[in-house]
């Protein structure tokens, strides 16, 4: 059990959350319990095997307080939250950009743009710690996502746009193996496997990729838009399409960095992680803790916003993204500019 940013993680098997007066007890397995105020907490994240009592689930929904599900590798499974609430005039304004096919086309060349972008900065500032070979490869892929974001700026629709992103993603991981320098054998590590991840790096990805689109989920919802609707995303039911556009721009800059990180430090071991019965990689309880202390100690670090030139924790940029979006969406301003890391 951990707490951060007043987010509640659970992730002690067999655990059981549940309100007590004005607070949250959380009872855990061969320990002793553990008392929060609830005030103080704003979202709960719960993952693998742990029971949620109703009366907690229904208090949660009514004080606006959200609950998200994962399985152990960090997919997510469901969600818990009250009445919708929000700016209708704001969330009118998002369906009609729907609408419009070339206010949707900006918006999807801007969130790639982001991703294509940051990713190019990752690529860049890896090689320039890299050896000679590695530094080859990974400047060789910087090259083509600055070939990527030439092709992203012809697009005339939405799919081609996803295409060059793709195409682009492709190159990235299989690229990526170049800046792990820890081990890279043992790691395993090949290219972007999802459905299960297939090796410790995969798992790693997975599951900081799983909490990242909790948080721009909760900041999209912070500022009254509708995260199932996206423009980059095809809409499905229960997909958070939105979410998902937002989180591009942030994929590279706050879990890659944070993954080869932890890899490339030793903070995480492969002997850490186990092989299940499908091929599916799970990490250990205590790995998934220190992972999310790392995820949460990095949110912390303050960062110079790229639009607006304040300095501010990162943890806070989607939640100023977020209102950005919103004021492009309101006609207030030239359009959506995503965040930037400098090469």
């Amino acid at each position: 059990m951990e707490t951060a940013l007043n987010t509640l993680f659970l992730m002690t098997e067999g655990s059981y959350l549940h309100v007590e007066l004005e607070g949250f007890k959380v009872e855990l397995p061969e320990k002793a319990p553990r008392r929060l105020p609830r005030h103080n907490i704003g979202s709960v994240l719960v993952f693998g095997s742990v029971m949620v009592s109703p009366q907690t689930m229904g208090r949660c929904a009514e004080e606006g307080r959200t609950i998200t599900f994962f399985d152990r590798i960090g997919r997510f499974l469901a969600r818990v939250e009250g009445p919708v609430s929000g700016n209708v005039l704001l969330r009118r304004a998002q369906h009609e950009a729907l609408s419009s096919a070339e206010t949707t086309l900006n918006l999807a060349r801007s969130f790639v743009a982001g991703k294509l972008r940051n990713a190019r900065a990752v690529l860049l500032r890896n090689a320039r710690d890299a050896d000679a070979d590695d530094a080859v490869a990974l400047r060789d892929a910087a090259l083509e996502h600055k070939h990527a974001l030439d092709d992203l700026g012809r697009c005339e629709e939405v799919d081609e746009a996803r295409g060059v992103e793709g195409t682009a993603a492709a190159a990235y991981f299989n690229t990526f193996p170049h800046m792990i320098r820890s081990d890279r054998d043992t790691w395993g590590f090949r290219t972007r496997t999802r459905r299960p991840p297939r090796d410790p790096v995969n798992a790693l990805l997975s599951f900081l990729y799983a909490v990242l689109t909790h948080d721009c989920r909760s900041a999209l919802e912070g500022v009254g838009l509708d995260p199932q609707v996206g423009y980059l995303h095809a809409l499905r039911p229960g997909r958070p399409a939105l979410a998902l556009d937002l989180m591009e721009e942030f994929r590279p800059l706050m879990v890659d960095r944070l993954v080869l990180r932890l890899v490339n430090r030793g903070q995480v071991r492969h002997r850490h992680f186990t092989r299940r019965k499908g091929g599916a990689v799970l990490m250990d309880d205590d790995t998934r803790k220190a992972v999310l202390a790392a995820y949460q100690e990095m949110k912390r670090q303050p960062v110079e916003h790229a639009v607006t030139g304040r300095k501010l924790p990162l943890g806070l940029v989607p939640h100023l993204q977020a209102r950005i979006l919103a004021r492009t969406l309101r006609g207030e301003g030239p359009g959506y500019v995503p965040h930037l890391i400098t090469p």
